[in-house]
C-alpha cells in the first residue's frame, strides 16, 4: 500500500573544510548565491546521494534497483521494462499507450528512485513520465559561506601528451627531464564551514501513482540521515547530517469523521512554508560568534518548542524516531 499522509521534512547538515557542491560554471566553486553569498546544495545532489545509499544498502537489486546510476544508459532498462511485459514495441510503430503504462508500472515496481523521484523515461523504447512524491528543493546556509581557492602541489606529472609506445618509453621520457618538471600545481576550492538547511515534500496522492510505501518512505529517512556517511572524499571535506535536528511534519487530519480525515491527510493541513519557519524561525548564531566554525556555534530549535507551535493536524517527528517506529498508521 502506497503512503496515506502527506509530509513536509527538513535537517542541518554542514560541511567542514570541503566542497559542498561545486558549481561546474563556476570552475567548480561551492555554489553560492551571488546576490547575498549564502551557499547552495541542488536538489539533484541531495537526491544522488540518496540513490547511492540506498544502491549500497539494498545491493541494487529489485525492488530497490536505482534507475539513474553513474556512467549507464538508461535506455537499457526501459528496454528491459519492455522485455518483462510482454516484448520490446515495433521500432517502426512504437509502443501503444497501453504498453507504455506496463512498461511504466514495471520501472515503478523494481526502481526506487522511479517510486520516489519520478523519472522522464519517455526516450529510447518509451516508458512514458513518472512525477515522483518526493521532491527536495535547493539547500540553503544559515550564512554566508567564504569560497576560498587554494593552492596545492601534485608531486608527480601526467606526461608527456602523445601517446609513447611502451612504459619503456615514458620511463626514458621521465630521466630526461628536469626534477622540477615532475611537478606541477593545482587548486583546490573550499569552504571553511557553512551550516545547511534542506528542506523536501512528499505527496500522498502522487505516492498512489507510483505505489511509494511505508518500508521505501523509512528507506528514505534511513538515506536521509546517513547520505553522507559513504559519500566521503577529501574534496567533501566533512560532511554531516545533524539527527537531532532533522524533523518531519506529518499531516494527520482533524475531523471526528474517518473518512474526512483520511482525505484531510492526504492534502495537508497547513502550508509547508508555515511548517518550515517553525524550524528555520529558531535558528541564530550564539552571541559573540562572528565567524562560525561548528553547529556548536549555533542555537537550534529543539522538538518541544516546535510541537508547541504546531497548528492543528499536523505531527512533528524527528526523523531518527519515524526509522523506529514500526508503523505510523497504528
Amino acid at each position: 500500500m502506497s503512503i496515506a499522509n502527506r509530509y513536509e521534512f527538513i535537517f542541518l547538515f554542514d560541511c567542514q573544510d570541503g566542497n559542498p557542491n561545486g558549481d561546474p560554471d563556476a570552475g567548480n566553486a561551492p555554489r553560492a548565491d551571488p546576490q547575498d553569498m549564502h551557499g547552495l546544495v541542488s536538489d539533484v545532489a541531495l537526491k544522488r546521494r540518496v540513490r547511492n545509499y540506498v544502491q549500497i544498502a539494498k545491493g541494487n537489486q529489485p525492488p530497490y534497483a536505482i534507475f539513474i546510476e553513474h556512467a549507464t544508459n538508461l535506455n537499457t532498462k526501459i528496454a528491459q521494462a519492455h522485455e518483462n511485459t510482454g516484448g520490446m514495441p515495433e521500432p517502426d510503430k512504437g509502443p501503444s499507450k497501453d504498453k507504455v503504462a506496463q512498461a511504466r508500472e514495471w520501472m515503478c515496481r523494481n526502481f526506487f528512485d522511479v517510486r520516489a523521484f519520478g523519472a522522464v523515461m519517455s526516450t529510447g523504447p518509451n516508458a512514458g513520465q513518472v512525477r515522483g512524491p518526493v521532491q527536495f528543493a535547493f539547500a540553503r546556509s544559515v550564512d554566508p559561506i567564504l569560497p576560498l581557492d587554494v593552492s596545492i602541489t601534485r608531486m608527480a606529472v601526467a606526461g608527456p601528451e602523445r601517446a609513447l609506445g611502451s612504459s619503456h618509453a615514458y620511463l626514458a621520457w621521465e630521466k630526461e627531464q628536469r626534477e622540477d618538471a615532475l611537478r606541477t600545481m593545482g587548486r583546490k576550492s573550499l569552504i571553511p564551514y557553512g551550516l545547511y538547511v534542506a528542506k523536501g515534500f512528499i505527496s500522498a496522492h502522487l505516492a498512489e501513482q507510483t505505489a511509494f510505501s511505508e518500508e521505501d518512505l523509512r528507506l528514505l529517512w534511513e538515506a536521509i540521515l546517513n547520505m553522507f556517511e559513504h559519500d566521503r572524499s577529501a574534496s567533501k571535506g566533512l560532511m554531516t547530517v545533524h539527527p537531532e535536528y532533522a524533523f518531519a511534519f506529518r499531516h494527520v487530519g482533524t475531523d471526528s469523521d474517518p473518512e474526512q480525515r483520511k482525505a484531510e491527510a492526504k492534502l495537508g493541513c497547513a502550508h509547508a512554508h508555515r511548517l518550515f519557519t517553525l524550524v528555520t524561525g529558531k535558528i541564530r548564531r550564539r552571541e559573540g560568534v562572528q565567524a562560525p566554525r561548528s553547529i556548536h556555534d549555533y542555537l537550534l530549535p529543539q522538538l518541544e518548542e516546535i510541537q508547541a507551535e504546531l497548528p492543528r493536524g499536523v505531527e512533528v517527528h524527528r526523523i531518527a524516531d519515524l526509522i523506529r517506529r514500526t508503523d505510523l498508521r497504528e
